[in-house]
C-alpha cells in the first residue's frame, strides 16, 4: 500500500525536493503552500502522514498542528515538524503542539525518509490489527470477520480488503487508481473497472444490514466510505 504524504511548506524548492524523494521511494506526495491549502487537500484526500513546516504564512505550523490534534478527523494523523529552529525549547514546543517527530533544516532527504518510514512503521501495524467499527458495522482483521446487528456477513477476500481499506480511511474520496494500488497492490495489473465490480459485490453484501449506503459514489472522482449522506 502506497502511503500518502502531505507536505505543507511555503518554499517551493523544498516541496519539490521532498516530493521527488518521496516519489522515488514509492510514496504519494501531496503539496500545500500554507495551512488553508493544506486543509482543503486533507478534506479532499486524507494523507497518511503530514510534513509540516513551522514557519508558514498566516497560521503557523505549531498552531496548525494543535488544530489538527483537536479535530476528530485528523487527530491520529502522524506529523513531522520541519523547522530551522534548533533550540531545545523550540523542539519541545513543536512536540507539545502534537507533532510526533521533529527534523531541523537543512536536512538530508535520506534522514527524512528514514524518519517517515520509522513513524509509519510505529503507527500502521497497530491500526492494521485493530477492530474497526463504523455506523454499527464491525470489522475484525484478526479473525477476518465482519458483523452488524448481530449477524456475520460473508465477504470474499477482495471485498474484505476493500472494506478494511474503506473503514480505516473513512470520510475521504478515493480514486479507482488509489484503490487499485492500496487493495490489489501496485505490482498487479488490474483494469480500473474491476474496482466497480467489487464495489457492487460489497454493496450487495452490505445491503443485508443496510450498510450499503456507507459506500458512496463520488461522480467523476471515485468512492467514499461515509456515515454522512
Amino acid at each position: 500500500m502506497r502511503a500518502k504524504i502531505l507536505i505543507v511548506e511555503d518554499e517551493s524548492a523544498i516541496r519539490q525536493m521532498v516530493c521527488l524523494a518521496l516519489s522515488q521511494s514509492s510514496y504519494d506526495c501531496i503539496e500545500a503552500a500554507d495551512t488553508t491549502e493544506a486543509q482543503a487537500k486533507i478534506l479532499a484526500d486524507m494523507p497518511d502522514l503530514i510534513l509540516l513546516d513551522w514557519m508558514l504564512p498566516g497560521l503557523s505550523g505549531v498552531e496548525y498542528s494543535r488544530r489538527l490534534r483537536r479535530e476528530k478527523l485528523t487527530r491520529d494523523i502522524p506529523i513531522i515538524m520541519l523547522t530551522a529552529r534548533t533550540e531545545e525549547h523550540d523542539k519541545v514546543a513543536g512536540l507539545d503542539s502534537g507533532a510526533d517527530d521533529y527534523i531541523t533544516k537543512p536536512f538530508s532527504t535520506r534522514e527524512l525518509l528514514s524518519r517517515i518510514k520509522a513513524l509509519l512503521r510505529r503507527t500502521a501495524p497497530h491500526a492494521a490489527q485493530s477492530q474497526v467499527e463504523i455506523g454499527g458495522l464491525m470489522l475484525d482483521p484478526v479473525t477476518h470477520r465482519v458483523s452488524a446487528r448481530g449477524q456475520y456477513l460473508e465477504l470474499g477476500p477482495t471485498e474484505f480488503r476493500l472494506l478494511q481499506f474503506f473503514m480505516t480511511h473513512p470520510e475521504r474520496v478515493h480514486s479507482r487508481e488509489r484503490l487499485l494500488d492500496s487493495v490489489w497492490g501496485s505490482n498487479v495489473y488490474v483494469e480500473e473497472r474491476t474496482v466497480d465490480v467489487h464495489i457492487r459485490r460489497l454493496r450487495k453484501i452490505l445491503t443485508a444490514t443496510g450498510h450499503d449506503r456507507l459506500v458512496q459514489t463520488v461522480r467523476g472522482a471515485g468512492y467514499r466510505f461515509s456515515t454522512q449522506d
